[in-house]
């Protein structure tokens, strides 16, 4: 007698009233329908996906892939979002006769699997909310779904409808003559269909940015800003945004026990304020340490949290949060209530500051730097950072690069709709911006060290407390950014000017001198479509 004779199929409450023939399927094998956590770790274990591991988290491996594949992401060339679509590296078209084949190609290899079916809501405000269904071949990855969204009550599945259909074969090879793909891995999206298909990789990330996408795509038509950022909240209301790639922070930084989470990565704006997207956090881990991150680390202790690509002692079962030897992009991904102080609507008022979090391996940008309404687009529009070892396949060790919004690669429109939007708020929330630096000091990568994160959460607490508007700033000569020339809590006056850091102050000009020619080389794409004072905030020549 097998796990499955155990378990009888779940009575027909849990089926929403929603058919998968809506999706176009009409699977042969055994379907499970939105299933517990107990109960897809069951599933999970008997299918070989992973194993569970010291104090109880489920842990997959997902090579090759262990990371987002940008270049093997789709839009299809549809007459309804044709006109809107941001065309190009980002946003690469496919006909629609080819989604169309690969769809149905997709779907005969669906139908011929067992299947995990999940329910879940995109956006924690009712009035922007989408009901999405994933279908999936593996339990752990409905498991990540259950925890990154938001779970409909069991009483709500019965009028559940989807909105968009995710269907998700990670062992599916696409066929590159076939389907008009590059590889045999696939995201594609199609606006018309109302379907993402997911295909040849197993790497979970893929499905949380994929409806990341759509809502890119669908809020701005609904006046909602869509952001890519983490978000916290005082205890006097007052509301801070983290814009960052992955990598930089966000989820680190907005997660601190002075203050409560609404959400670690993706928030809309709206006219009554910011709303998480999701459900769930999806943490990077890679050294992850008790005393610097304890509310993160603690969830890699908890029954329910899936970790990907961490390393696993085969004796004991205990994991090794220092290890990269799968993966600099280890991950761990859990419902957002295993952090204690959290918001449980996901939902708080009008945003009092913005920061925008760069890791700089270049080992040039301020740790901290107070910024002009003009700057604040002129960097959200630049969105520098560098791509940290893991978070895109090839990408090994610190990388620059240049991501409009924080987000380039989930951005449907143009840059210029996101941040003709933003600066708009900024104005009639009065909201004050600050550039972080999370990345290098003292030299950059390979020669220098990473900024302290305890000195990067003692500068973040002064701002977000007003500590540092009384401060006196100095003019750091090449961006032209106002640096406080101090900063309570503990923190050094020495690290906050980062020449002075640099054992040689030469060396040093000629490494502002190269990353501000990025900039200016960068920005060019832009520059015909801001006002003339968002021009000329960056770098001076």
């Amino acid at each position: 007698m097998g796990i499955a004779d155990l378990h009888p199929p779940r009575p027909a409450v849990r089926r929403s009233g929603a058919a998968l023939s809506l999706a176009g399927l009409d699977p042969a094998g055994v379907v499970h329908w939105n299933l517990t956590p107990p109960e897809l770790y069951e599933h999970a274990v008997r299918r070989g996906e992973g194993q569970i591991i010291e104090h109880g988290p489920f842990c997959a491996i997902t090579t090759p892939h262990t990371g987002r594949s940008p270049g093997d992401k789709f839009i299809v060339r549809e007459p309804e979002s044709e006109g809107d679509v941001w065309w190009g590296k980002v946003n690469q078209p496919l006909a629609p006769e080819l989604f169309v084949r690969l769809r149905e190609d997709m779907l005969r290899y669906l139908n011929g699997q067992e299947l995990c079916v999940r329910d879940v809501y995109a956006c924690a405000d009712p009035a922007y909310r989408l009901p999405v269904r994933f279908v999936t071949t593996n339990a752990w990855q409905a498991l990540f779904v259950y925890n990154m969204f938001l779970r409909p009550q069991l009483g709500e599945l019965a009028g559940f409808g989807p909105a968009f259909h995710v269907l998700h074969a990670p062992e599916f090879q696409a066929d590159p003559l076939a389907h008009g793909t590059k590889s045999g891995t696939v995201i594609a999206i199609s606006f018309a269909h109302k379907t993402i298909l997911i295909g040849g990789t197993r790497y979970a990330g893929e499905m949380k940015k994929a409806i990341f996408s759509v809502l890119n795509y669908l809020l701005p038509r609904q006046g909602v800003l869509s952001m890519h950022c983490s978000a916290n909240v005082g205890e006097a209301g007052d509301v801070a945004l983290f814009f960052g790639l992955s990598g930089t922070g966000k989820t680190t930084l907005s997660a601190d026990p002075e203050r409560k989470l609404i959400g670690d990565d993706e928030h809309g704006w709206s006219d009554q304020g910011v709303f998480n997207f999701e459900g769930g956090c999806y943490a990077k881990v890679i050294h992850l340490s008790r005393n610097g991150e304890p509310e993160i680390f603690a969830t890699t202790r908890m029954f329910g949290t899936v970790l990907e690509n961490v390393v696993v002692d085969p004796e004991t079962r205990a994991i090794d949060l220092d290890s990269a030897a799968i993966t600099e992009n280890t991950r761990a991904c859990y419902p957002i209530h295993f952090i204690p102080n959290h918001i449980p609507g996901g939902m708080g008022g009008h945003p009092a500051h913005i920061l925008f979090l760069t890791c700089d391996a270049f080992g040039v940008m301020p740790p901290i730097a107070r910024l002009t309404p003009a700057q604040a687009m002129y960097h959200f529009l630049s969105g520098y950072t560098a791509k940290v070892a893991g978070t895109e396949r090839g990408v090994t060790t610190p990388k620059e690069t240049f991501s409009a919004c924080f987000g380039a690669p989930f951005l449907p429109l143009h840059p210029h709709a996101y941040a003709e939007m933003l600066g708009a708020r900024i104005a009639r929330h009065g909201v004050q911006c600050w550039l972080v630096n999370t990345g290098w000091t003292d030299g950059p990568a390979g020669t220098g060290h990473r900024i302290s994160l305890s000195h990067t959460r003692a500068m973040v607490r002064a701002a977000l407390s007003g500590r540092l508007d009384r401060v006196p700033t100095a003019r750091e000569p090449v961006f032209g950014l106002e640096v406080p020339q101090r900063v309570p809590g503990g923190v050094p006056d020495a690290v906050l000017q980062p020449r002075g850091t640099w054992a040689d102050p030469a060396a040093y000009d000629a490494q502002a001198k190269r990353l501000a020619e990025l900039f200016r080389n960068n920005f060019e794409q832009f520059a015909d479509r801001v006002h003339g004072a968002v021009g000329e905030a960056g770098p001076q020549a």
